[in-house]
């Protein structure tokens, strides 16, 4: 098939850096709409899981500093992507505690089990999306290989948030409370 040039553009550097703060207000505003709305849906949990997501992004960008990466659009679509991953994987993980509390009445046995039973989706995502970014490193190119990059180290963090840090803060507040009501 023939490539037919359809349009091409030169983005000025005013316009590429309007581009990058509209991109950062709106990685902000996510990031704020969706701790609110985590707070609100699983309330103590929903904090845990913003600490968690708080210190995913601060790893994201200190292993991006450390890289000396430069922060470009693409890069922001990538930790943009990056938040909606760790959301994601916190929310398979609620619900999967929830659901064990209704046939477990043991918060221990239920926390434990949620985990246990999520694993598997969470780990099936983020692979899959490690795999394709991958995939995006060495057949794309320029910006292309920056999302690339931002999203695996993303996934990698967002692994690591979530299995690690979360799982630990969870399990000290289920302990505190094994056996109060534990609200979801």
């Amino acid at each position: 098939a023939p490539l037919n040039i359809i349009e091409e553009r030169t983005v000025g550097p005013d316009l590429g850096e309007d581009s990058i703060k509209a991109g950062a207000i709106s990685l902000v505003i996510g990031f704020l709409l969706v701790i609110l709305f985590m707070f609100y849906k699983y309330k103590f949990l929903g904090l845990i899981a913003n600490v968690s997501l708080i210190v995913n992004l601060t790893l994201l960008m200190g292993i991006l500093t450390v890289l000396e990466a430069t922060l470009t659009l693409p890069g922001i679509a990538g930790i943009i992507l990056t938040v909606g991953m760790a959301v994601d994987a916190n929310v398979l993980i609620f619900e999967r505690i929830k659901e064990e509390i209704k046939v477990e009445k043991n918060n221990l046995i239920a926390f434990d089990d949620g985990y246990k039973k999520a694993r598997t989706a969470v780990l099936d995502a983020n692979i899959t999306t490690l795999i394709a970014a991958v995939i995006l490193f060495f057949f794309g190119s320029g910006p292309v290989k920056g999302f690339a990059i931002t999203l695996g180290i993303g996934i990698v963090s967002t692994l690591f948030s979530v299995f690690y840090f979360a799982r630990h803060l969870t399990s000290v507040y289920v302990s505190k409370n094994k056996d109060n009501t534990i609200t979801l």
